[in-house]
């Protein structure tokens, strides 16, 4: 439709929208701005991420410059994680009703003064504290990322730009750990902190020049007290799949975590159904195949990809003798694919839909680990495993784009601060599920494996070769004459080890393929027309042709309601339109094809 002169009127501007002219009319985005956009938030998140694993390829400086403990360098290391996954919910509720842009340049200056606090610390209780706060802003930056993607592109854009951003969540973990290793040998631990610094920097410039704010539309009160609880819960969750490990899965510190968390989370549950109008999260939401597929598809997939770097970091280092640096970049062509499909996948969903893709990369990912568990072996090297990592990147990729995109879809655009730390949240779970459960398997897998294999070796050398593959291996440098039967007897069992874990990951991955296939998200029906009698009214944008409406959110996601005009519509125009709603609590598909003889309400977003 358009005016005299040509041109297309614009449409009023959504809520929460800053974005706009001084008669309420949004400017339409540039192209060039939006690529802006992406690059701020991508980088800001690349800072994020590549903090989450750098500092595991120096922990052995860090215990010699702190004179520090192995738990002390594994708590400074964790600290991090366990602060991001547990204010992710809150601070991405806070985004939402104070503005996305302030919380992101705020959480970017409190992230860039951590971490050069970090490199400076004198001691591990400075460094402790500064990733503890590190964390801090972090949670304020990742969020606040992915809401800024989708409020602010178009929807036909939003798809490729949430592509990117999967790809740089999945991919950067491996690229910071390649650029920290390099750091690492070439000067010292401390220059492990230039990186985020410098990272943060150039997405604070770009960020004030070019991000828009957004914010909820409408005044809600805040869920404290289901704020509270969802970071006591994630507290204990996630302390528990750390320390379980490490302390034992019996030990009173692990089992107090245990039942601290699931307490926590069963009643920040029961708080969440009964506030249903302002919770801090809608849990009836996961009734939708939609945010329970692409939720369950993220933990799954993330936590096999975390258990899979737990596997491969030692079968490259202590297995085929390489050097921290030469074995992150033997991880870069997995990285490289993940990313690829991450920005191919939007494209292929919206033709065949986001199920049949994200089942897809769920069966290339699977593929990967049985090929990895059968061609694995100490002689083959390298290229025994390669084959199913590029299967694996490339699963991965196609699989965790639809599923955040189906996330964020479920939640309306002023609470895109909490999808997106939902999102966020799955992801954490996830990584510290799998490197807690498959590490657990590698070790006990190794364990068996070893003990057959130990007649005729002294006593120490027997029990250094219990403790784990690398000290077996250090080990059997002063071992004399038996020295290379014992790291050989220690690397091949380290493959059967490997081996079962790797099965185990194909029969998860086998589960949630056959979940995605009989729950996973519906296919969207194709748009449908209104009826040309229904014309828009009086100040009210015409649809755009072919589109479907927004599906209605009322006041229970903080979004005003339009003026209300009655029709009487066609009935077979009603059916499978959301944005009809008949007159009444409920309306049923079987209402839905019966002749209608009262007034609907024709809602528009």
């Amino acid at each position: 439709m358009q005016n005299e002169k040509g041109l297309r009127p614009r449409q009023p501007a959504r809520p929460g929208t800053a974005a706009a002219g001084e008669d309420g009319t949004p400017h339409p985005p540039d192209a060039r701005r939006l690529r802006t956009v992406l690059v701020a938030v991508c980088v800001a998140l690349m800072a994020v991420i590549a903090s989450v694993s750098g500092l595991n390829v120096a922990q052995s400086d860090l215990a010699v410059a702190f004179g520090a403990s192995q738990t002390t360098i594994l708590w400074i290391i964790n600290v991090y994680t366990l602060a991001l996954a547990a204010l992710l919910l809150p601070l991405g509720a806070i985004g939402d009703r104070l503005g996305r842009k302030p919380v992101l340049i705020t959480g970017l200056a409190v992230f860039g003064i951590a971490s050069a606090t970090a490199g400076l610390a004198p001691s591990a209780g400075v460094m402790l504290a500064a990733r503890l706060l590190s964390g801090v802003g972090a949670a304020m930056i990742m969020p606040v990322t992915l809401a800024v993607i989708t409020s602010t592109f178009p929807e036909e854009e939003r798809g490729r730009a949430i592509g990117v951003w999967t790809g740089v969540a999945g991919g950067g973990g491996i690229l910071g750990m390649f650029l920290s290793a390099a750091l690492v040998d070439v000067a010292s631990w401390r220059w492990l902190f230039v990186l985020p610094v410098a990272l943060v920097v150039v997405a604070l410039v770009m960020a004030v020049r070019s991000v828009p704010n957004s914010l909820e539309g409408a005044a809600r009160s805040f869920d404290t007290v289901g704020a509270l609880t969802s970071v006591v819960a994630v507290v204990g969750l996630i302390f528990t799949l750390q320390e379980g490990p490490e302390r034992g899965w019996t030990t009173p510190a692990t089992l107090t975590g245990l039942v601290v968390g699931l307490a926590s989370a069963t009643v920040f549950v029961t708080w969440e159904l009964r506030r249903r109008d302002a919770a801090l999260l809608d849990v009836h939401l996961f009734r939708e195949r939609g945010l329970a597929g692409g939720s369950i598809t993220l933990l799954v997939v993330l936590g096999v990809q975390a258990g899979i770097f737990v596997v491969l970091f030692p079968f490259l280092q202590s297995v085929l003798g390489w050097s921290g640096l030469l074995s992150t970049l033997a991880l870069m062509p997995m990285a490289v694919l993940m990313m690829a499909a991450s920005g191919l996948a939007p494209r292929l969903a919206s033709r065949v839909g986001a199920r049949s893709i994200m089942a897809t990369g769920v069966a290339l990912a699977g593929g990967g680990l049985a090929l990895m568990a059968v061609m694995v072996s100490v002689d083959g090297g390298y290229l025994s495993v390669l084959p199913g990592m590029l299967a694996m990147g490339t699963g991965m990729g196609l699989s965790m784009t639809p599923s955040t995109e189906v996330i964020t879809g479920a939640l309306p655009s002023g609470r895109q601060g909490v999808a997106s730390a939902l999102n966020d949240v799955t992801r954490e779970f996830g990584t510290a599920l799998g490197v807690a459960l498959l590490g657990a398997l590698l070790s006990a897998g190794y364990r068996d494996a070893v003990q057959d294999r130990l007649g005729g070796f002294s006593d120490d050398a027997a029990d250094a070769a219990r403790e784990g593959v690398a000290t077996a291996v250090r080990a059997a440098d002063g071992a004399g004459p038996d020295g290379p039967a014992l790291a050989h007897a220690a690397q091949q069992s380290f493959v059967d080890g490997w081996q079962q874990a790797m099965w185990a990951g194909v029969a998860v991955m086998a589960a949630l393929f056959l979940y995605l296939v009989t729950r996973g998200p519906k296919k969207e029906q194709p748009p449908t027309r209104p009826n040309a009698t229904d014309a828009p009214t009086d100040g009210e944008a015409p649809a755009a042709p072919g589109r479907r409406p927004r599906r209605p959110q009322g006041h229970a996601v903080g979004r005003p309601h339009r003026p209300v005009t009655r029709h009487r519509l066609d009935p077979t125009a009603v059916h499978g339109c959301p944005a009809f709603v008949a007159a009444g609590p409920r309306f049923s598909r079987r209402e839905a094809r019966r002749p209608l003889s009262h007034d609907t309400r024709l809602w528009t977003p």
